[in-house]
């Protein structure tokens, strides 16, 4: 992280047990330290025994890690950062329309049969990502399951535990069928179904479905999310958490740069 990026990111961390007279033992290494190398890893897409020496040890990294991802920490981050790059862009912090759509990716060989699946649709052997993102294109919400979960499925699980102020959801025909009723019935949500028409040719942009499109696009550019590489689904959910949170400090410390 740059320095600008540090600014930002430091007044948002969850703060240590330990800090707060909790008990625990203080962490040996600096919280800028662990997440930058945090950050290497999802950004080069390299094991953690690979980290470089110049990082604290990749034992007390993957610590840190699996840490934050079990106590849910990184998606408390995760979702701080987000309502700060919403309220620079002069949003509320709470959004209340989301777009939702899955992206299916090959899975290594480390992916338990348990958690992998064939997505006959893509002809993928492997992972499913469930995403929900704001009219920013930010991360709302996250599922990673089998590839041959269907869309239907996961989207009653993952709008539900999104957001609590979410009134319109759009998405594609694969999301037709009776969740439509169940969003209007039971959340008291608007799904708008978003269709490609008959007599379109080629390359067409969709309204609203390009934005979860970029999402993808930006995880992508994450050398670690280009195949699942992890063994359980949280890890796989924390990975995509650690590479948005790459994307919004860098957007903030640009913003106030420019402010400067």
């Amino acid at each position: 992280m740059t320095d600008a990026e540090w600014s930002v990111v430091r007044p948002l961390l969850p703060v240590p047990g330990w800090m707060r007279g909790r008990g625990g033992q203080p962490e040996a290494y600096c919280h800028r330290a662990i997440l930058d190398a945090i950050r290497y890893l999802v950004d080069n897409g390299i094991k953690w025994r690979a980290l470089p020496a110049d990082f604290p040890p990749w034992d007390r990294v993957y610590a840190f890690f699996s840490r934050w991802r079990d106590h849910v920490l990184v998606r408390e981050f995760h979702d701080r950062l987000r309502g700060r790059v919403r309220e620079e862009a002069g949003r509320d912090a709470e959004p209340t329309a989301c777009v939702i759509d899955s992206q299916s990716v090959k899975a290594d060989a480390v992916v338990g049969a348990d958690s992998c699946g064939f997505d006959g649709g893509k002809l993928v052997n492997g992972r499913k990502r469930h995403v929900v993102v704001d009219t920013l294109g930010l991360l709302l919400g996250v599922m990673v399951t089998a590839a041959d979960i269907g869309d239907r499925a996961a989207a009653k699980v993952l709008v539900t535990d999104a957001h609590h102020r979410l009134e319109l959801v759009w998405a594609d025909g694969g999301y037709t069928g009776s969740l439509v009723k169940h969003c209007l019935a039971a959340l008291a949500l608007v799904l708008a179904i978003v269709k490609r028409s008959d007599d379109m040719r080629g390359f067409v942009v969709l309204p609203k479905r390009w934005i979860v499109e970029r999402l993808f696009a930006h995880l992508m550019r994450s050398r670690r999310l280009v195949r699942d590489f992890e063994r359980s689904t949280s890890s796989a959910e924390a990975m995509i958490y650690w590479s948005m949170t790459m994307i919004m400090t860098r957007r903030l410390a640009c913003s106030r740069s420019a402010r400067g």
